[in-house]
């Protein structure tokens, strides 16, 4: 069972797959278990309840929804930052993965 759940949240879910599958294989070779996965904004209020992540990290395309989203992720106790532009943009998982675990270990 992975030790931490990180939910990427963007605008359909598609682009974020790719950051995804970078986060994974640099977490692997950290020897890390994770389970990250990504979901479309649409899907946010189920998910949050159904998949109870450990951390929640927004695609800059829905910063603008930050305020609305913290206030979701706030009921259950669920840390949520906007991921870097320029980490997002140029798909640097490693990057976005310590913004994670960084915000993980303050919380």
């Amino acid at each position: 069972m992975a030790t931490k759940r990180i939910m990427l949240v963007c605008a359909a879910g598609m682009s974020t797959s790719l950051l995804v599958a970078s986060m994974k294989k640099s977490a692997v070779n950290q020897g890390k278990d994770y389970d990250i996965f990504a979901i479309a904004i649409s899907d946010l209020a189920v998910k949050l309840k159904d998949m109870q992540p450990d951390i929640v990290l927004l695609g800059p395309q829905v910063s603008y929804l930050k305020d609305e989203i913290k206030n979701q992720t706030d009921i259950y106790g669920i840390p949520m930052a906007v991921m870097d532009m320029m980490d997002y943009g140029t798909m640097k998982g490693a990057n976005i993965l310590k913004t994670a675990e960084a915000l993980l270990k303050h919380s």
